[in-house]
């Protein structure tokens, strides 16, 4: 039998009150306190408190405060990764970030999703994992969707909302994103 932990990850249907679950949210929203609130510049203990936000980044996490998650442990980053500021990761399921990757201020990564039956959405939730690939670009105040990939060498334009994914190379804008053409070709 599955935890609610191990439902979520996996992205079936889980109880978001469990306490395993509230207790790590908890968790989260204390370190994310010390990072906003506290530090606010990316100081050594800036770095140290990120290090125990996201354990599986890689080198070179940067993050300019205020930064919000839920769990922080479903974040896996490659080198050189820069969030501007007012970025917004919902990790209920993995999110996987390669390296080279930049996102624009209010930048906002949904992994969580709810059903569409009103009596499940009651008490229950799932989530779907987000994959971004190496040398993106996520413009500013977009929004990835859950369960969206974007593929390596991506540029995502400032305000869009992607809904499905983005093959290589491509320059995506709009709501709902659309390709509008190839790079580097």
């Amino acid at each position: 039998m599955k935890t609610e932990k191990e439902k979520m990850i996996d992205g079936d249907y889980y109880l978001a009150g469990d306490p395993t679950l509230i207790k790590d949210r908890r968790r989260a929203k204390n370190l994310l306190h010390r990072l906003n609130v506290t530090e606010y510049r990316l100081t050594k203990k800036a770095k140290e408190i990120l290090k125990e936000l996201i354990p599986n980044a890689g080198k070179n996490l940067y993050i300019e405060p205020p930064f919000h998650c839920d769990y922080g442990y479903n974040i896996f980053c490659g080198d050189n990764v820069y969030f501007n500021v007012n970025c917004v990761v919902l990790d209920c399921a993995k999110v996987t970030i390669g390296s080279n990757v930049f996102f624009g201020p209010a930048a906002q990564l949904y992994t969580a999703t709810h059903p569409l039956d009103a009596e499940l959405r009651k008490t229950l939730e799932n989530a779907l994992p987000i994959t971004i690939g190496d040398d993106c670009w996520i413009g500013g105040n977009s929004v990835i969707c859950p369960g969206v990939t974007i593929e390596k060498g991506c540029v995502i334009g400032a305000g869009s909302v992607v809904t499905k994914n983005i093959p290589d190379n491509s320059l995506a804008v709009g709501n709902p994103a659309k390709v509008i053409r190839k790079l580097n070709q």
